[in-house]
Formats: structure tokens, C-alpha cells, sequence
């Protein structure tokens, strides 16, 4: 991991309160509380260790190789970026999953802007994960901590959301959070080391639960999330 100023941006680019749309999306935990699949900190365990073996790594795995495709002062690359982009989409069956990474990185390509204002992005609305390596690379981040940030992100915030959604106690989802931080570092080792693949060659896991509990969640006539 960073060490020294940089180490403070990578704080800020983790924390749930950056403006960057985060709280709004759940992660397919809305859904999946809605449908019963989560109904106490054990069901959300173990979704939250699915989503680390699946979307956890693959997102983490393209916002590491981005940031590895991005100078560290300097203009972005259309290329590689928008290569990357289009490998992602189509490790994005659900429409509504697609919806909601394009509009978080959106959100993040805003909040990167107002934090770095060199930042430039060959995209308007390039999938969150995309976008996160690019605001890591204009913090000064390496791929590594791009990828935790990420991987990080995955659990804490469908987490959060949970607390919101069924009243758990945040006390019991905190420490369950520590018990999945050795396996948040292992799923970042690994998409560190497979982000230096070509971008056809990254990973391509797949969660279908969390595919068909995003377009669940669309349909529905009543939402607290947006995802």
C-alpha cells in the first residue's frame, strides 16, 4: 500500500461519505432483503463473501489495470481506457448493474475533478471501476491501493446498507466487517496481480444471483436505493 501524503487519498477515496454516490446503491442487498435472502448478519455474511469471490475481484482487477494503463502526471490513454470500459460492459450482463456502475463513475469522475483538477477522462460516463483507477492514478495512487479501495468498497457499503435496511446492530456488522478484512486483502493481492493481464484476459467472474437481484430491484415500484 501507499505510504506518505498519498496514503490520506486513499482514505478519502474509500470513506462512504465521498459524494461520489456510493450510499445510494446497495449492492443487491435492497433486493435481496426484500426477497428474504438476508434476513440477519449471518445471510449477510455469506453474501457479502459471494460478492467478494465475484464482482469483488473482477471490479477490483479493472480499476487496478486502469490505474496500471494511467500515467502518474499525464494525459490519460483513449485507448487502453476505453478498451477497458468495453471488457468491463461485457462482464456486465444485467442492464440495470450497467445503469448503476455508469452512473456511480459519473458521480466519482465529479468528485476526482473537484479534489484534482488536472484529472481528464477520455469517457463521459466510463463504469465505476474504470473511473476509480483514474482518479487513483491523479491522487498519486498505485494500482494496489486502487484495488483495495475497491474490493473495500464491495462489502462496506452493501454493509451499510443492510444496517439502513434491516436495523442490524452496527456494532455486530463492524466486527463482521473485521472478520472479512483478511479476505478483503486476499481478493486485492489477487486482482493486483491479475490487473497486469491485457484487458480481454481479466477476470471474467460471474454472480448471477446479484445479476438477477439488480433487475428485481428495478422493477420494483417501491425502493430505498437506487441500486
Amino acid at each position: 500500500m501507499t505510504s506518505g501524503p498519498s496514503s490520506a487519498a486513499l482514505l478519502l477515496l474509500a470513506d462512504g461519505r465521498l459524494p461520489a454516490g456510493g450510499h445510494a446503491h446497495s449492492g443487491g442487498v435492497e433486493a435481496a432483503v426484500v426477497d428474504g435472502g438476508i434476513r440477519d448478519i449471518g445471510d449477510l455474511e455469506e453474501f457479502l463473501r459471494g460478492r467478494l469471490a465475484t464482482s469483488g475481484l473482477v471490479t477490483a482487477a479493472f480499476a487496478a489495470a486502469t490505474r496500471r494503463s494511467c500515467p502518474a502526471n499525464g494525459p490519460v490513454p483513449d485507448g487502453i481506457i476505453t478498451e477497458l470500459d468495453i471488457e468491463l460492459d461485457a462482464r456486465t450482463p444485467s442492464p440495470a448493474q450497467r445503469a448503476a456502475s455508469r452512473a456511480q463513475g459519473r458521480a466519482l469522475l465529479r468528485a476526482g475533478r473537484a479534489a484534482w483538477p488536472g484529472l481528464s477522462c477520455p469517457l463521459s460516463a466510463p463504469h465505476q471501476p474504470v473511473t476509480f483507477g483514474i482518479v487513483a492514478a491523479a491522487a498519486g495512487l498505485s494500482p494496489a491501493d486502487a484495488a483495495l479501495a475497491v474490493v473495500y468498497g464491495a462489502v462496506s457499503g452493501p454493509a451499510s446498507a443492510a444496517v439502513r435496511l434491516l436495523g442490524l446492530n452496527p456494532l455486530a456488522v463492524t466486527a463482521l466487517l473485521a472478520r472479512l478484512s483478511p479476505d478483503v486483502e486476499a481478493t486485492a493481492d489477487a486482482a493486483t496481480v491479475l490487473s497486469e493481464r491485457p484487458p480481454a484476459d481479466l477476470p471474467a467472474l460471474t454472480g448471477p444471483r446479484l445479476d438477477l437481484l439488480a433487475e428485481r430491484h428495478r422493477a420494483a415500484e417501491i425502493r430505498m436505493f437506487a441500486s
